[in-house]
């Protein structure tokens, strides 16, 4: 699973033979909000005396239900990058499938225990255990997507999307939960939670909105979706276009992808925590839309060296997801700050937010240094 190699990240390349910096570097912009960066914002926006400010720490809360906000980009771009890298890593094996079976399935399989010790599966106590997570559905929609792709060509993937979506959105629509209503889209009512409720073995967390897993069953289906999206838009970076047609189709896609996102909304909600349709194409689109720009700056403008920061995280983005479960870096940061954050004030949180995430990037620093790549 790791060694000293060139990271298997179905390393993305340009006509020349270039890898495409900017997924490396868009998927570490991802993850450093999940290591911390999303505190360091909060905690940096407080102390500003605007307005505006306050406006602004809101994007890095999760919305309680209905409505979008930055922080609820976070995972979708994520799994929509993981569709990205699909055409680069499996392209060889579009005319022979069988090949890549065993490829695929290994990855699935590893993500999904992956994603159950880190829900607590080592504790040996399969009641309570969370059977659904991050890991889990990064792991069943990468392998969904990546069979789609070596059967599909853009057209049907591009109708198999927009399937799913329909799909989704017409069961919803029309299913009732067993005593309720058809189109119930609130949180105890909803048709996802309750089959969350009936079939999921285990603990529903109450943090996960309670009435259901937030990477719960029916749910995975438009996630699905998300990644297929990424898939589409690495056959298009993929193609032979010139450098900043590929950015300007991108962010051209994203802008009709959040529009019609917001459109449907007025119909279907947009809500996360199900994973609706609209959901699906508003954070499509916000992820098309960064995309474009990383990679018309990266990659076309090759201004490459301040990418660097979000590289070392992109590449190893599995080990820092795992590593912080048994690694207090908060501590670390506290044994070499504490001192000085207690004695700055109001600064103090500040200075632990930055010294949290300065103790991962180290730790990933090293890793890229010495050449070791968490891969699966």
């Amino acid at each position: 699973m790791a060694g000293r190699r060139e990271p298997d990240r179905g390393q993305a390349s340009v006509s020349s033979g270039e890898r495409l910096l900017s997924l490396d570097a868009l998927r570490g912009f991802d993850m450093f909000w999940i290591m911390g960066g999303d505190t360091l914002a909060v905690v940096a926006l407080s102390m500003l005396p605007f307005p505006a400010a306050k406006a602004l720490r809101w994007q890095f809360e999760h919305v309680e239900w209905a409505g979008f906000v930055f922080y609820d980009l976070i995972f979708p771009l994520f799994l929509f990058l993981v569709g990205c890298v699909i055409p680069y890593s499996l392209q060889k094996y579009q005319s022979q499938p069988g090949a890549a079976a065993w490829r695929i399935l290994r990855r699935v399989v590893l993500l999904v225990l992956l994603g159950l010790v880190a829900n607590g599966l080592l504790n040996l106590r399969p009641d309570s255990l969370r059977y659904c997570g991050v890991l889990q559905r990064i792991g069943v929609c990468y392998g969904v997507a990546a069979f789609f792709y070596l059967r599909f060509r853009v057209r049907g993937l591009s109708l198999l999307t927009a399937g799913i979506l329909l799909g989704y959105w017409a069961v919803l629509a029309l299913v009732p939960a067993p005593g309720g209503n058809p189109g119930d889209y609130t949180k105890a009512g909803n048709l996802a939670g309750w089959l969350d409720r009936r079939l999921l073995p285990g603990q529903i967390p109450a943090q996960w909105y309670g009435f259901g897993d937030n990477e719960g069953l029916l749910s995975t289906i438009p996630a699905v979706a998300t990644a297929l999206l990424g898939v589409l838009a690495g056959v298009w970076l993929k193609s032979g276009r010139s450098g900043f047609l590929k950015a300007a189709g991108l962010a051209a896609a994203g802008v009709v992808l959040v529009f019609a996102g917001y459109e449907w909304a007025r119909w279907f909600p947009i809500i996360k925590n199900i994973w609706t349709s609209s959901f699906v194409l508003v954070a499509g689109g916000f992820s098309l839309l960064l995309l474009s720009v990383f990679y018309l700056v990266i990659d076309v403008w090759g201004l490459r060296r301040p990418a660097f920061f979000w590289e070392v995280i992109g590449v190893n983005a599995i080990a820092i997801y795992m590593v912080p479960r048994f690694v207090e870096f908060d501590n670390i940061a506290g044994f070499f700050l504490g001192g000085l954050a207690v004695r700055s004030g109001m600064w103090g949180s500040l200075i632990m937010a930055t010294g949290a995430i300065a103790a991962q990037w180290l730790f990933l620093w090293w890793l890229y240094r010495s050449r070791t790549f968490l891969r699966l």
